[in-house]
């Protein structure tokens, strides 16, 4: 069941609830968030609004009510308690049918939905890059056309992510991922540099790995370039993905190559999961 609050009040999935002219749908003009819910409770929810906050400020949008959006995200799980997945919209509001802004008040929009962890995954690689010169780089926009059509693209392959290299041919991330690489004994993340978004579950695998004793850390600049994908396809190294619902996923299938689960990526994946029922909010 899909849960809906918008502007302090319920609404169904089928009720108009936004003007025709938001500009989160005339231009995509807005932010987001994704938590996954364990127990009724969002997890890292004070992250995500940070982040929320960070990606509205690069959008030049102006400060968000996050008074407002803790209070749909409450109502939400209230009538939710088995969600497993929270979405949090805040569009810049009824504006022109172009680029250009108004000065009306924001829209906020808190939904939930039932999710379904899936424990390993498969992935294509983008015959697309991502512009880490974008002004909207490593920002989390409501303006997601790029990676529907290369969600699609990995789909009709045989995958459920599609992974992207940067202009500069860097790995960079997943339409809606980041991306580990299991090599030389260690997890190697690309850098927020490469133009990637500074997700989340990267973020806290990072610092719980670290915390444990795993040997997970962030490139250097270049250390990773599009082609480590070959390595991964030959069997020379592993590859997982991060983010929320998606949580820690190797990868057991990259264009059509089953692949292994490594190590340490199996290390990784349980060490998340038992953290994350331990520290709802870290």
């Amino acid at each position: 069941m899909t849960v809906i609050w918008t502007e302090g009040r319920m609404v169904a999935p089928d009720e108009a609830a936004l003007s025709a002219v938001d500009h989160g749908i005339t231009v995509g003009d807005g932010v987001f968030e994704t938590c996954a819910v364990l127990g009724g409770h969002a997890f890292a929810l004070t992250r995500h609004l940070a982040r929320l906050e960070r990606s509205a400020t690069g959008m030049g949008m102006a400060p968000l009510d996050l008074r407002k959006v803790r209070g749909g995200v409450d109502a939400v799980l209230a009538a939710a308690p088995d969600a497993g997945r929270l979405r949090i919209t805040v569009t810049d509001g009824v504006g022109p049918l172009g680029s250009g802004r108004s000065s009306g008040p924001q829209t906020v929009i808190v939904a939930a939905t039932p999710a379904v962890v899936v424990p390993t995954g498969r992935a294509a690689r983008s015959p697309w890059t991502r512009n880490e010169n974008s002004a909207v780089a490593g920002l989390k926009t409501t303006s997601y056309a790029e990676n529907v059509v290369a969600l699609a693209d990995a789909i009709a392959k045989g995958g459920d992510e599609s992974v992207f290299a940067n202009t500069r041919g860097e790995l960079c991330e997943g339409t809606g991922s980041n991306v580990f690489v299991e090599i030389g004994g260690e997890l190697v993340t690309p850098p927020l540099s490469v133009g990637c978004l500074a997700g989340i579950t990267r973020e806290l695998l990072l610092e719980w790995g670290a915390e444990a004793g795993l040997p997970v850390r962030e490139a250097k600049d270049g250390e990773l370039p599009f082609t480590v994908l070959d390595q991964v396809a030959a069997g020379e190294a592993r590859m997982l993905l991060t983010g929320s619902v998606r949580n820690v996923q190797p990868t057991v299938w990259l264009d059509g190559v089953d692949l292994e689960v490594g190590e340490l990526s199996s290390a990784a994946r349980d060490l998340f999961e038992r953290n994350m029922r331990e520290r709802i909010d870290p």
